[in-house]
């Protein structure tokens, strides 16, 4: 499907354009920790202030259940633009209240409004179809166009997403289309061999993407905590590792199906085994089926791919000419337990094709570790879209804008 780009918008020049990003970023006692999904957006913002619009910015940040919370303001996102753009940048403390029309009606070619988070009006979310509609008509009100430029939401049937695309003229801003173009990469016409890379804790989040990529891949390579699920399937004692019990059926038979198709399944085959879930806690390598071997006995908790795994892991990505990697391989907010998601990450660098890095947490550790983004061919703003894009899934965001 086709998507209606900035190119069709037509002149926009003296209008005022709605533009949904999604500046849904990790904030500490208010402040922005990584701002890469800001930065991801300002190509498409300054397209449109070029092209001499006004333009209003909308977002979401966290999950504030339809009420005003302070903790989930986008005031510091507001701040932030304004320091990466070279033109005003006016921030609204409501979204379609009082103070956001009033604004939004003096806002001028040139400058850009950004609105209060739109997840503290429970119509923005609401299952209610006749609800979302009310709340996309206050949002587009007086809009000459809408852009969707927050790959992070396509997935979702929400007002800013779908209904508001109804409303008015809408377009996909350069970084949807940008994401959009790269996924479909990666499941038509790809360049082999080709290797999926799945970390993360929960096998239940990735066994779409698996069951629709397997015929699809020459290999797939699994850590993370979701491992330990396969693990458990093959028969292994994992200690205290986390394990789906309720998914073993399903990851038995996906180990069948890549077996009939001639797909590799590659599994850790060391691990490092901790005494518990902390940063400090005392730590070992062990072969896979030896966790509760180790001084920990059965209450060893993996949270690491080992050193061994990491070296092939690294070795089938490098030769690849097209890499997709999502979910980290431990936990590698604890330094002790980061290695095996940076040799990953430093492999995908190496990649000579298409490298992927498909956003979530996988994002945010390529850039926690020190990797510059220009390292890799992609890096997703989006990690629940870009999983439900490779599963097949149609995605309401992308379907109403197509043309």
């Amino acid at each position: 499907m086709a998507l209606r780009t900035l190119e069709t918008l037509g002149v926009v020049g003296g209008k005022t354009v709605l533009v949904r990003c999604d500046f849904n970023v990790p904030l500490s006692a208010g402040v922005i920790t990584d701002d890469g999904r800001i930065r991801a957006s300002l190509p498409t913002i300054e397209h449109l202030l070029n092209a001499g619009a006004a333009v209003v910015v909308m977002s979401h940040l966290g999950r504030p259940d339809g009420v005003v919370d302070a903790r989930y303001s986008l005031a510091p996102v507001a701040t932030r633009l304004a320091e990466l753009l070279t033109v005003p940048v006016h921030f609204a403390t409501d979204t379609v209240g009082p103070v956001a029309r009033e604004m939004r009606a003096s806002l001028t070619p040139g400058e850009v409004l950004v609105l209060e988070n739109l997840r503290f009006d429970p119509r923005e979310t609401s299952t209610v179809d006749s609800e979302r509609v009310a709340f996309a008509a206050l949002l587009t009100n007086g809009a000459a166009a809408f852009v969707s430029d927050g790959f992070g939401v396509v997935h979702r049937k929400q007002a800013s997403v779908y209904e508001s695309a109804e409303a008015v003229p809408s377009v996909a801003g350069l970084l949807v289309a940008s994401e959009t173009d790269v996924l479909r990469r990666l499941t038509t016409n790809t360049q082999r061999p080709y290797t999926v890379v799945l970390g993360g804790s929960k096998v239940s989040d990735k066994l779409g993407v698996i069951e629709h990529l397997l015929p699809r891949v020459d290999r797939l390579l699994i850590g993370g905590g979701m491992a330990f699920t396969f693990i458990k399937a093959m028969g292994f004692s994992i200690g205290a590792s986390l394990c789906e019990l309720d998914r073993l059926d399903i990851v038995t038979k996906c180990l069948a199906t890549a077996r009939e198709l001639g797909v590799d399944i590659i599994l850790p085959t060391d691990v490092v085994v901790a005494s518990g879930f902390a940063a400090d806690a005392d730590s070992v390598v062990t072969r896979i089926g030896a966790i509760e071997a180790t001084p920990f006995g059965s209450s060893g908790i993996g949270l690491d791919i080992g050193p061994d795994t990491a070296a092939l892991f690294g070795e089938l990505i490098e030769s690849s000419h097209t890499v997709f990697w999502n979910g980290p391989m431990g936990v590698f907010e604890m330094p002790a337990f980061a290695d095996g998601t940076r040799a990953i990450a430093k492999a995908l660098t190496r990649v000579d094709g298409l490298s992927v890095v498909g956003g979530g947490d996988s994002a945010a550790a390529v850039r926690a570790l020190g990797f510059a983004e220009t390292s890799f061919g992609h890096i997703s703003t989006g990690g629940g879209a870009s999983l439900e894009f490779l599963e097949g899934a149609s995605l309401p965001g992308l379907e109403v804008l197509g043309c």
